[in-house]
C-alpha cells in the first residue's frame, strides 16, 4: 500500500511533469527523467510512462502534447497516422493494431478520445492495441473505419 508521502511525491511529479511538457517540446521519455531531475524530481522511465498514461498525455509528432493541446479529432488521426501498420480481426469482438515501435499509446489515446461508438475499450502495449467490440456486426465497422482511417 503506498503512503501518503508517496502519493504526495508522486502528484508533485506529475505536476512538474505537466509544466515540462507544456512549456518545452519534448519527445523522448529519457528526456523527461531528465529534465525531471533538474527540477529535483526522482523518476524512472516506467514511471514517466505510468504519469503519461494517467495524464492522458499523446505523442504529436515528434513531442508530447497534454490533453488540453491534442488537436481536433482529424489532425489527431493524421498527427499518428503514419505509425499504423497493420489492422485486422482477432475473432469476433477483438481487433488488433499494430504500430511502430513506441507508438502505440500515442494510437489508442486517439482513439479512446474519438469515443467512437464501435469501441467497447483499448489496451496497448508498445507496437500493439487490442481494440474491443461488442461484436461482429460493431467489429466490421470498425475495421471499415479504420482502414478508411489509416488507409491501411
Amino acid at each position: 500500500m503506498a503512503s501518503s508521502n508517496e502519493h504526495t511525491l508522486t502528484a508533485a511529479r506529475r505536476e512538474a511533469l505537466r509544466q515540462i511538457i507544456s512549456q518545452s517540446a519534448v519527445g523522448r521519455q529519457a528526456d523527461l527523467v531528465r529534465l525531471l531531475s533538474r527540477a529535483g524530481h526522482r523518476a524512472t522511465q516506467s514511471s514517466i510512462s505510468r504519469d503519461l498514461r494517467e495524464l492522458g498525455v499523446a505523442k504529436q509528432g515528434d513531442r508530447y502534447v497534454l490533453s488540453d493541446e491534442a488537436p481536433p479529432a482529424r489532425e489527431a488521426f493524421d498527427a499518428v497516422a503514419g505509425f499504423v501498420r497493420q489492422v485486422r480481426p482477432a475473432g469476433p469482438s477483438l481487433t488488433v493494431i499494430r504500430t511502430a515501435a513506441g507508438a502505440a499509446q500515442s494510437v489508442a489515446i486517439v482513439l479512446d478520445r474519438a469515443q467512437w461508438p464501435e469501441i467497447v475499450g483499448t489496451i496497448s502495449g508498445d507496437d500493439t492495441i487490442f481494440v474491443a467490440t461488442e461484436g461482429a456486426p460493431a467489429q466490421r465497422r470498425l475495421l471499415s473505419r479504420l482502414h478508411d482511417t489509416f488507409r491501411v
